[in-house]
């Protein structure tokens, strides 16, 4: 997993699909599901841990270019 678009495709493989029309907002709601995958136990360490490191760094980019 590499990308925001591989994180998504994580999430719909669990049938969560996630548009609320602000990137920041998306990426949060993509955390929260994933924080929520997580402690379900549904989801492995490293996909956590890969995926949030992904949307971390999403959310840093989509912040600073808003200002």
């Amino acid at each position: 997993m590499k990308t925001l678009y591989d994180v998504q495709q994580l999430l719909k493989t669990y049938g969560t699909f996630i548009y609320l029309g602000d990137r920041a907002s998306d990426i949060a709601m993509m955390m929260l599901e994933l924080d929520e995958l997580q402690e379900a136990g549904v989801l492995e360490q490293r996909q956590y841990d890969s995926a949030k490191l992904i949307l971390r760094h999403e959310l840093k980019r989509s912040q600073s270019d808003n200002i």
